[in-house]
């Protein structure tokens, strides 16, 4: 009786472990896989601007002109702002023939880095540090305030095409968190930035969206004005002049 049981409970952990792996795999390749849309299939032209054009061949010329491949994440990243923030299939093959290879070399490299988005974003691209040091500090709290003050879900674009909200890992200022980045496509490549925001609260992360939204230009860095930069509230405690050298070292001498 025992083991008929055991063994029915074995199957059924079993057959559950499946259907959640069927899942994960459906959602973990989703990010891999293209499906050809209206706006996006190999079928649609694209080119770099005259303007990008001469920024390709100053990006190329930082290579030897046999390992041309290597210059494959700069030119995405520029084909991406050319394209308002997010690379169509047809970007990236115009990338694979600039440099030379077959045109899956570069869809390996695009599906490989978050950076590359290959479906649309806003204007405004906000992206929300989840790494552990900012979900501490409630980085959960900011995306929902972002969420729920523009009306959408994480990678849903906004319906005037302004803004749309993502996470990505680590942004290297642990010190000042939590944080988010902004990603401005809103005027091209030429005009385009990608600033840090720092020790932000969900109050003041709606402030910035606003104020992007009135063409604004928010100061970009800490938003704690108790903080200078990286240094401590209320500024330095320790270390307030420069250190003597070590005695045994004879400076003159070196």
């Amino acid at each position: 009786m025992l083991a008929r049981l055991a063994s029915q409970r074995f199957l059924e952990i079993r057959q559950a472990f499946r259907q959640s792996s069927q899942v994960y795999r459906s959602f973990s390749t989703a990010l891999n896989y293209h499906l050809d849309t209206p706006d996006n299939n190999p079928d649609l032209p694209w080119e770099f601007s005259e303007v990008n054009k001469a920024k390709v061949k100053e990006i190329l010329s930082h290579y030897p002109s046999n390992y041309k491949q290597s210059a494959v994440i700069p030119l995405l990243d520029l084909a991406q702002q050319q394209h308002g923030g997010w690379l169509p299939v047809s970007a990236m093959n115009a990338v694979a023939k600039v440099i030379e290879v077959a045109p899956i070399r570069v869809y390996e490299v695009a599906t490989f880095y978050s950076m590359f988005n290959r479906s649309k974003v806003g204007k405004y691209h906000l992206l929300v540090c989840g790494t552990t040091p900012c979900m501490i500090r409630g980085s959960r709290e900011i995306e929902e305030a972002l969420l729920n003050h523009l009306g959408v879900k994480r990678n849903e674009v906004t319906s005037d095409g302004l803004f749309s909200v993502g996470e990505m890992e680590c942004m290297g200022c642990c010190v000042n968190a939590p944080m988010i980045t902004v990603a401005d496509y809103s005027n091209g490549s030429e005009g385009y930035t990608y600033n840090y925001y720092e020790d932000v609260t969900p109050k003041g992360v709606v402030e910035i969206v606003e104020k992007l939204r009135r063409g604004e230009k928010p100061p970009h860095g800490t938003q704690n004005p108790k903080r200078i930069k990286c240094g401590p509230e209320g500024g330095n405690t320790t270390l307030l002049t420069d250190p003597k050298p070590p005695p045994c070292r004879d400076l003159d001498a070196c």
